[in-house]
């Protein structure tokens, strides 16, 4: 599982067989992403700000839990 130096998101996971992203955020939740492409998951490791990447690609876009 990737850690990041970010202010709003500490670690990602991918699970490329059933779509699903778990996102850690520096609260400590962690919600999964239903759905989610392995490209938007690419992204999410490659932008330099991962909260602003979430909420312009991930957040209000894919079913949560």
């Amino acid at each position: 599982m990737p850690y990041f130096s970010s202010s709003a998101i500490r670690a990602a996971e991918y699970n490329a067989a059933s779509l699903t992203l778990a996102i850690t955020f520096t609260s400590g939740r962690t919600y999964d992403y239903y759905g989610v492409p392995q490209y938007i998951y690419n992204g999410l490791l490659a932008a330099s700000s991962k909260g602003e990447y979430f909420n312009d690609n991930i957040r209000d876009q894919y079913r949560d839990r």
